[in-house]
């Protein structure tokens, strides 16, 4: 559901209120139920004492006293008594259960003929037929206010009611948010480690459940930074242990008198470096770069100059179903410069390395749904759809065009690893009319939370 809340906190507490506020409304309905049959007893005992007195008052008093007897009951007590008559409109008791209760327990003590109804005539009023002796002088009405049978429901308790509630509600929020908050601490430094950061430590106190996840957590992390450091320096020692050879390699090549086989293995060494790099490249971590502003258009102008200093066909233009100009109005993004760049030029590496050196590749820059999108569009075979994630694996390669080339098979891996530590990800779809579009797809990063949030 899209009303529903996506946070744990609002929907636990959500859930927990609604809980609350069934509970009170079920004990209200069995206190209801409950308190039916005493009031229903009060009720009709008060009606049958009142038909009794005033029976008995009609009867002991003299005749002509009688009419101001009954003036006397109506001025005090608000009872009115009246001659019961055939051709009475009288309407029939409301479809309520306390009512038919009430009639039931009257006609028991005054009579199975005794009539109870609650409008005469127009008049509405709470009245008991009664019938002074056995005389033929016929029924009577006994009228009695309606406040007689309505329930006053205390203000006051309503009041205190809702404060209770309130007050449960406040407590149930403050539970649930003690329970979640350290789950968000733990989705935020979850968060980091998958964009490559290192996060602080958790806090390890609070329930004993959360506090074995946070040191568990704390733990994984301690180890991953760990591997991490064991990873930089085994590799820069293979840095130097194989580019050191290839060095001294490289300068003795240069002394041989074959020119022909002089350049061969130049070129065989100088790939060796470039897969020697590409390694280094992929497996060294993203997180030891600090983010700054960085202006993204900026960074491809100057990319397509230097690759058009080279001799490549490098150019900018509008990204794919966007309109021009082809540089948003502000592009101006958190990011890390260096593995930007890295992840830029491996784009347009792969671009000219399977498209062909001559074959021109384009550079956009532009927003789509809210993120900030860099295409690199190349001319070349390009990759299949059912291929496409199986290509952003390390060591992949495509069993047609694109395996002849040379390389490592590790430069979408590196970009797409960039792309996921800048909060992005990275796409490969076909071009109209052939080729493949590289769109590195990032997200302008969140504010960072503060402590008391």
């Amino acid at each position: 559901m899209k009303l529903l809340p996506r946070s744990l906190l609002w929907r636990t507490f959500l859930f927990v209120a609604l809980l609350m506020m069934l509970s009170v409304a079920a004990w209200f309905a069995i206190f209801s139920t409950y308190e039916r049959e005493p009031r229903a007893r009060q009720l009709a005992q008060t009606l049958v004492s009142v038909a009794n007195l005033t029976r008995a008052a009609l009867i002991s008093a003299r005749p002509e006293a009688r009419r101001e007897l009954l003036r006397d009951l109506s001025e005090r007590e608000g009872i009115h008594i009246y001659p019961a008559d055939a051709t009475d409109r009288i309407e029939p008791l409301p479809d309520r259960a306390f009512l038919h209760r009430v009639e039931e327990l009257v006609k028991d003590q005054l009579g199975p003929a005794t009539r109870l109804t609650l409008e005469r005539d127009g008049e509405r009023a709470l009245f008991v037929s009664f019938r002074i002796d056995d005389s033929d002088e016929g029924d009577f009405w006994l009228a009695l206010p309606r406040e007689r049978i309505d329930r006053v429901f205390p203000l006051g308790w309503l009041g205190w009611g809702v404060a209770a509630l309130l007050l449960s509600l406040l407590g149930a929020w403050l539970i649930v948010f003690r329970i979640t908050r350290p789950l968000k601490a733990l989705q935020q430094a979850a968060h980091k480690v998958g964009g490559g950061e290192t996060p602080d430590r958790l806090d390890e106190g609070g329930p004993t459940e959360l506090a074995t996840v946070a040191r568990a957590f704390n733990q994984m992390s301690a180890g991953l930074e760990q591997i991490d450091q064991d990873r930089a320096l085994i590799l820069a020692g293979i840095s130097h242990d194989l580019r050191t050879p290839l060095t001294r390699l490289r300068m003795g090549i240069e002394m041989a008198a074959d020119e022909g086989l002089r350049e061969g293995m130049t070129a065989d060494i100088e790939e060796m470096d470039k897969t020697i790099g590409q390694f280094l490249d992929f497996a060294r971590s993203e997180g030891g770069e600090a983010q700054q502003d960085m202006d993204v258009a900026a960074l491809l102008a100057e990319l397509a100059v230097q690759y058009r200093r080279r001799g490549f066909a490098v150019q900018l233009a509008t990204p794919t179903g966007l309109p021009s100009p082809a540089t948003p109005p502000a592009a101006i993004l958190p990011l890390r410069p260096q593995a930007l760049r890295r992840a830029v030029s491996n784009l347009i590496d792969n671009a000219l390395r399977y498209a062909g050196s001559e074959s021109p590749v384009e550079l956009a820059l532009g927003t789509i749904d809210g993120e900030f999108s860099i295409e690199v569009r190349d001319l070349g075979p390009g990759i299949p759809p059912a291929d496409v994630e199986r290509m952003k694996r390390p060591f992949a390669r495509l069993e047609g065009a694109r395996t002849n080339a040379a390389g490592a098979g590790l430069g979408l891996a590196i970009v797409d690893r960039i792309a996921r530590s800048h909060n992005g990800r990275l796409e490969l779809l076909p071009r109209p009319g052939g080729g493949l579009i590289a769109r590195l797809a990032l997200r302008p990063a969140p504010p960072t939370p503060t402590a008391a949030s």
